[in-house]
């Protein structure tokens, strides 16, 4: 899918459907900029220009380059987008029909140079395009005056369409919304002389002649000026009742077909009744409509299919909703068909007996009914050709079934329902899919309360939560749990509730003996539609932990090589068992999972499932040891034996792919940590905790690395092992003391040293004590700090440990300048840099620069404190450490304080609130509240 930059509104980058984050508002004001010169060069000083105006910070340029840097980083993930430096400037490389803006200056260009039937789809597309307020948000002198230009554009294309639409004989429709605009812009002379025509045709004379003089009069005692020529003219012709201002004759409809086999003038009506208190789905009805409007012709075809896809997502419901309240559109007819294509009761409709009921209801005798089925569809097709008619094709089975239905006439419109995603129909027949997705939690809680009742859902607010929770937004769940409380209205919700509790038999609770409504008999339907390796894969995605599943983690539970488990996943979401929500990653409704679980327990045996299951976690926790060696290949590896042969995929490619997989699988990491301790797998439990550390600290989920201790440490005492036990003591305490848990930290400190004393081990007692030293810095006792980073030191030399020598190197000169000692200080952090950078250690780097950025900023050398705390954030979010990023933009905040730049000492506070907010670090947020209330 094509990336879109969307400005006529708030400036959006969505890439593979997904939104872009973009950064602060001054970052986007620059991205802002340069979209609008989409494929053009952007001078350097009109980038200033136009991001800041007369007022640039101090240090414009540099600010401008750390913008555009992350901006460039940002889209690199985003096909057909590149920011790229050019002669003095720098150039966004975008396909400008990309962008809304200018796809909206060329067709509203076009259509000036079109014909009427084109030129109104064409300014439909264009103002379709706006989303509100261009550049929302966005607020610099230039880009107001962009915004105020592309007001006045839409307002043009605006006058444009109603001139088309009064030259198609549409005046009457025209009046109330003309009304309106026109006491919106009192002056606008084109916009009265509309209304005026509109009134005028409407039958409406005196009217017309009101508006004039309310026009002029609005013109002398503002401007003191007459109306111009054009208006006059057409006062004088509408006061003359000149020809000219006659409506147009309206096109004449498209006469009903007349054939030797159907009488003229049947227009059938088979829609079934629609669906009684239907809840939401506002987007998906007015996604169909926008779908028929923007199908550049009278008729489209459009398929209905669901993201989660299952039977009992309410695809019925919708279409059903859908053509009830566009019946209007479809004054020739509409015809239905339930094709129960997925019906646990019957057989599929046959194509021939499908079209044979739409002749019957089109008028055709039976004896004038063509035997031959080729026949019997082109008599169909000829019967509804040029008719503005509604056809709804309900529970499709595959394509083969559908496409014999499909009329030739452009004028009908075509509603397809069907838990496969009929991928060649749609292809074949230039289709629409609409994504139809679960209910969110308003719309599943609406539906209960419409059919229940505020009073009893405010009786029972658990049981309420959890009937609600265990449907998932699924439609058909919870009209049969709603159903079943209303027809025993004394049961209380929480008696249901209940009845769910036990997961092995959940299902049961939608057992309500029609088959049609029963989600197990539902969802077999579907299921016996699979092949054998299908089925499979289906049962062992039922057993899987975690809320999706990536490619590999699915071919290890099979016990087969990634390529082998791709068709079957194809299989399965081709028929909206799974969705790919994300590229390579499938995910289940929670129902469907239990479906499955169901299916693996009788087709494989106990010993089949926990085989499956242990090389999940095989999987897992070797990819993890993988990944986390690229994300820190410094620090000391732990030992392990090698995965089983044939499913394993191998270590990410590099540091970006080590880091995105473990965005990608944390959840499930997390989840399958649970499920190996679940299966006494301690030895798995602990290195599993170890391989996710420097991922957790890196995005400051520092409450995901202590929960992830406390199991690692249980599982050490499980495995009576001294040296993990110290280790998990030792990462707890440090887990500790940057949540504030200070006295619990130097517990799990006291505890380390202990154990590692028996062992011996002099580098975990040098990590102990610099943890001891972060706690003690962290309650401003510095000087206790910095004993116990000169003893880590002394351990560090001893060992002849460059690496960690250099991290307490700048321990110790972190603590020295915090206490004042700016010289002693200045020589222990050039001393870690120049070590860190011999060893090309980027972390710390980074952290080295911070310090000597402190120690600048607090020396007065603020060009020199600007320049190291630039370079140690480019590096922190090279390699994702988003803890300490955060502390870094408030100490860049701090020197721009000091240097008199209030705007650009809030900006970088923000980002630092931002991340802090996002890792919890409520202590740390307030701080920086306090430094300055606007942030």
């Amino acid at each position: 899918m094509p990336a879109e930059f969307r400005l006529l509104g708030d400036l959006e980058v969505r890439a593979d459907g997904r939104r872009v984050e973009l950064g602060h508002h001054r970052q986007r004001c620059v991205l802002a900029v340069l979209l609008t010169e989409a494929g053009r060069r952007v001078s350097i000083d009109q980038l200033l220009d136009r991001v800041w105006g007369h007022h640039p910070p101090r240090h414009g340029r540099d600010t401008l380059y750390s913008y555009l840097s992350r901006l460039r980083r940002t889209l690199a993930a985003v096909d057909g987008a590149r920011i790229a430096p050019r002669s003095g400037g720098y150039v966004i490389s975008v396909d400008p029909m990309t962008v809304d803006m200018h796809r909206f200056q060329r067709w509203v260009g076009e259509a000036r140079t079109a014909d009427d039937a084109h030129a109104r789809r064409l300014l439909e597309q264009a103002l379709a395009l706006w989303r509100g307020d261009a550049l929302a948000g966005l607020d610099t002198p230039w880009l107001n005056t962009l915004r105020e230009g592309l007001v006045q554009q839409r307002h043009a294309a605006e006058l444009d369409l109603t001139d088309v639409h009064l030259r198609s004989g549409r005046h009457a429709e025209l009046v109330p919304a003309l009304t309106i605009r026109a006491a919106r812009h009192p002056l606008d002379e084109r916009l009265a002389g509309q209304l005026m025509l509109a009134l005028y045709r409407s039958g409406r004379p005196a009217d017309a002649l009101r508006h004039y003089r309310r026009i002029r009069l609005h013109l002398v005692e503002e401007l003191g000026a007459e109306p111009g020529p054009s208006l006059q003219d057409l006062h004088r012709r509408i006061l003359t009742a000149d020809p000219t201002t006659t409506p147009p004759a309206p096109t004449p409809p498209a006469p009903t077909p007349a054939t030797p086999s159907g009488p003229p003038g049947v227009v059938p009506r088979q829609l079934p009744a629609p669906p009684a208190r239907f809840t939401g789905r506002r987007a998906e009805l007015e996604q169909l409509s926008r779908a028929l409007d923007e199908s550049g012709r009278p008729g489209g075809t459009v398929v209905i299919s669901s993201i989660g896809g299952i039977g009992g997502i309410g695809k019925t419901w919708l279409a059903l909703r859908w053509a009830h309240e566009n019946i209007d559109r479809f004054p020739d007819g509409q015809l239905f068909a339930d094709l129960r294509g997925f019906d646990p009761i019957e057989q599929p409709l046959s194509p021939a007996i499908a079209v044979r009921g739409f002749l019957e209801a089109l008028g055709v005798a039976p004896e004038r009914t063509p035997t031959d089925l080729d026949a019997q569809v082109g008599l169909y097709r000829s019967l509804v050709a040029g008719r503005r008619m509604l056809i709804v094709l309900d529970d499709v089975r595959d394509a083969d079934q559908a496409t014999p239905l499909l009329p030739g006439s452009p004028t009908c419109t075509v509603v397809v329902t069907s838990r496969h995603q009929l991928a060649g129909m749609t292809a074949a027949n230039d289709t629409r899919p609409v994504a139809l997705d679960v209910l969110d939690d308003a719309e599943a809680h609406r539906l209960l309360l419409h059919r229940l009742g505020a009073d009893r859902l405010a009786a029972e607010p658990e049981a309420v939560a959890y009937l609600l929770d265990c449907c998932a937004g699924l439609p058909l769940a919870l009209a049969v749990l709603a159903a079943r409380a209303v027809l025993s209205p004394r049961l209380p919700l929480a008696a249901l509730a209940t009845e769910l509790r036990d997961t092995a038999g959940r299902l049961d609770a939608w057992d309500t003996g029609d088959l049609r409504t029963n989600l197990r008999a539902v969802f077999t339907t579907s299921y016996r539609g699979l092949s054998a390796r299908a089925s499979e894969v289906f049962g062992l995605l039922g057993l899987a932990p975690g809320p999706d599943i990536g490619l590999g983690a699915v071919a290890a539970l099979a016990g087969l090589p990634p390529t082998r488990v791709r068709g079957p996943l194809r299989e399965l979401e081709g028929m909206s068992l799974i969705h790919q929500h994300i590229p390579g990653r499938w995910r289940m409704h929670d129902l469907v999972r239990l479906y499955a679980a169901e299916q693996v327990r009788e087709d494989r045996s106990e010993i089949a499932r926990q085989a499956a299951l242990r090389r999940l976690v095989d999987f897992h926790l070797h990819t993890a040891y993988a990944a986390e060696r690229l994300l820190a290949p410094h620090r000391a590896p732990i030992t392990f034996d090698a995965p089983a042969p044939g499913w394993w995929q191998g270590p990410p490619a590099d540091h970006a792919a080590a880091w995105t997989w473990f965005a990608d699988e944390h959840a499930c990491l997390l989840a399958t940590r649970d499920l190996a301790t679940k299966q006494n797998r301690h030895e798995a439990v602990w290195r599993l905790t170890w391989s996710l550390d420097t991922f957790h600290f890196r995005r400051g989920a520092i409450q995901d690395q202590f929960d992830g201790w406390l199991a690692g440490l249980e599982a050490a005492r499980h495995l009576g092992d001294p040296e993990v036990q110290a280790l998990a003591h030792r990462i707890l305490g440090n887990a500790c003391a940057r949540l504030g848990r200070h006295d619990l930290a130097m517990d799990h400190f006291q505890q380390a040293l202990t154990l590692t004393r028996r062992t011996g081990d002099l580098a975990a007692q040098a990590q102990i004590h610099q943890g001891m030293a972060v706690s003690w810095a962290q309650r401003e006792d510095l000087r206790r700090a910095l004993e116990h980073t000169a003893q880590a030191l002394h351990r560090y030399r001893a060992l002849d440990d460059h690496v960690r020598m250099a991290d307490a190197l700048n321990d110790m000169g972190w603590y020295a300048s915090r206490l004042g000692l700016h010289t002693e200080g200045l020589a222990h952090c050039e001393a870690a840099l120049a070590l860190f950078r011999r060893h090309r250690h980027r972390d710390g780097e980074a952290n080295t620069l911070d310090s000597l950025g402190y120690i600048a900023h607090h020396t007065g050398r603020y060009d020199q404190a600007l320049s190291h705390y630039n370079e140690a954030l480019r590096l922190l979010q090279e390699i994702g450490n988003a803890f300490d990023e955060a502390n870094t933009w408030e100490h860049l905040g701090e020197v721009h304080a000091a240097m008199g730049d209030g705007q650009q000492a809030r900006s970088a506070w923000r980002e630092a609130l931002r991340l802090y907010q996002a890792q919890n670090r409520a202590e740390d947020a307030d701080r920086v509240r306090r430094r300055s209330p606007a942030v």
